[in-house]
C-alpha cells in the first residue's frame, strides 16, 4: 500500500502541480516527499492525491492540491518567518508550512479536527509548531506581528483584527475570499507601515467555508 501512495504522489506531482504554474523546486519537492494519507481517516486516504476537495468535516476540508501548492507559492514562505495558519485541520498544510519557516503557530477551532491535528503533529516529529484550540477568526493577537497570516477556508469577510495581526514590515496575509455558494477567490495583502495592497490570486471552486453569511438587513 505505501508504494501504491508514493506512486500516486509522485503522480499528483507530475500532473497536477507542474502544468499548473507550480515550477519551484522546493514546494514540489515537499508534495512530493510528505505523505497526505498520514493526516487524512483510513476512508479518505484512497482519495487524498486526487484532484478534488477532500471533506473532513461539515463545509471544511483540504482543497485540491493544486490550490494548497499555489497558497504555498504565492505566500513566499521565508526561512526566517513567524506564520500564523488559521485552520489546521489535520495537520498537512501545516507540516508543508513548517517546513520552511521559523516557527509557526496554528489554531484550530474544531475540537475533533484539534485532537486529530494534535497527534499528527506529534507523530511528524516537527518542533517548530505551537498549536491552539481557539476561535478561527480571532488569529493570534498575543503573538502577533507575523511575517505571514494565511486561511486555506473561504471566508466572506475579512476582519480588521486579522489585518492588524501582520507585520507592517512587508508582512503577508493569504486568505481566499467567499463570492458564492461554490466560487472563491485567493487574495494576498501585504503590509507596509500603515498601508496594505492587496493582489488577487486566483479562482477556487469549492463549497467549503469557516465563516457564516451574514444576512443584509431589510428595510
Amino acid at each position: 500500500m505505501t508504494e501504491t501512495f508514493d506512486i500516486a504522489r509522485n503522480n499528483m506531482v507530475i500532473n497536477q502541480l507542474r502544468p499548473n504554474k507550480i515550477k519551484e523546486e522546493s514546494i514540489l519537492n515537499l508534495f512530493g516527499s510528505i505523505p497526505k494519507e498520514n493526516y487524512i481517516n483510513n476512508d479518505l486516504e484512497k482519495n487524498c492525491y486526487l484532484d478534488k476537495d477532500l471533506d473532513l468535516s461539515f463545509k471544511r476540508g483540504y482543497l485540491k492540491n493544486l490550490h494548497l501548492a499555489q497558497l504555498i507559492k504565492y505566500a513566499e514562505i521565508k526561512i526566517n518567518d513567524i506564520v500564523l495558519h488559521i485552520g489546521g485541520l489535520t495537520g498537512y498544510l501545516s507540516v508543508l508550512i513548517s517546513s520552511l519557516c521559523k516557527e509557526l503557530y496554528v489554531i484550530e477551532e474544531d475540537i475533533n479536527l484539534f485532537n486529530a491535528l494534535k497527534v499528527n503533529i506529534e507523530n511528524s516529529n516537527r518542533n517548530n509548531i505551537s498549536l491552539f484550540n481557539s476561535k478561527l477568526l480571532d488569529g493570534y493577537p498575543s503573538k502577533s506581528p507575523f511575517d505571514l497570516i494565511l486561511i486555506d477556508g473561504p471566508l466572506f469577510q475579512l476582519d480588521d483584527k486579522i489585518k492588524k495581526q501582520i507585520s507592517s514590515n512587508g508582512g503577508r496575509l493569504v486568505y481566499i475570499k467567499k463570492t458564492n455558494d461554490n466560487l472563491s477567490k485567493a487574495y494576498k495583502i501585504t503590509k507596509n507601515d500603515i498601508s496594505h495592497s492587496s493582489e488577487y490570486l486566483f479562482d477556487v471552486m469549492t463549497k467549503y467555508q469557516i465563516q457564516e453569511k451574514e444576512e443584509a438587513f431589510n428595510f
